[in-house]
């Protein structure tokens, strides 16, 4: 069995997950190390922190990996590549690490949210929905009934009080006619 020494594991790993990454079977065949030991180190390579994970302080994740962008960063990449001219574009993408194909789906995503944004606020300025218009008039409605129903009740109310009122007044007078 050959010794592995001098980063050798390390090289393998690489090979394995890197930009340009072979099938550990592949790889298994060129080197002559078994495709289970080559996946193991593998395995193990991904559950260490930061392995092959070389983080700069924007956020790359160097050789290895992709940079994880924040929603903000995607939004100011799309409004920089939208005043460029396409030979500005070129340089701009190689500079930030990007595929076309990446700012298109940025683009449509950021065209797509704002669309959204601005009809939401037209339909809740408006309210033109059927729904809300049937929301809007059954609140009316109910607003009504609850009015009408508050006179009736004081209207019950005083109609008690007046005949209360009419009937010790004429239990008053009838006792005053006695005496």
């Amino acid at each position: 069995m050959p010794s592995y020494t001098g980063g050798f594991k390390e090289r393998m790993i690489q090979r394995l997950a890197g930009p340009e990454h072979i099938s550990a079977t592949a790889l298994a065949k060129e080197v002559g190390v078994s495709q289970n030991t080559l996946s193991r180190w593998l395995r193990e390579a991904r559950t260490l922190d930061g392995m092959g994970k070389k983080k700069s302080a924007r956020g790359d994740a160097g050789p290895s990996g992709p940079r994880r962008w924040t929603a903000e960063e995607k939004l100011r990449v799309v409004m920089e590549a939208s005043a460029l001219s396409d030979d500005e574009l070129g340089a701009f993408l190689r500079r930030e690490g990007l595929h076309e194909t990446q700012l298109k789906e940025w683009r449509a995503k950021a065209t797509e949210g704002a669309t959204g944004a601005l009809k939401d606020a037209k339909r809740k300025r408006s309210e033109r929905t059927p729904e809300a218009r049937k929301i809007r008039e059954l609140e009316r409605e109910l607003r009504r009934k609850e009015k009408a129903l508050a006179e009736a009740a004081a209207l019950l109310v005083l109609k008690k009080k007046l005949t209360a009122y009419l009937e010790e007044r004429d239990g008053d007078t009838d006792t005053r006619s006695e005496t």
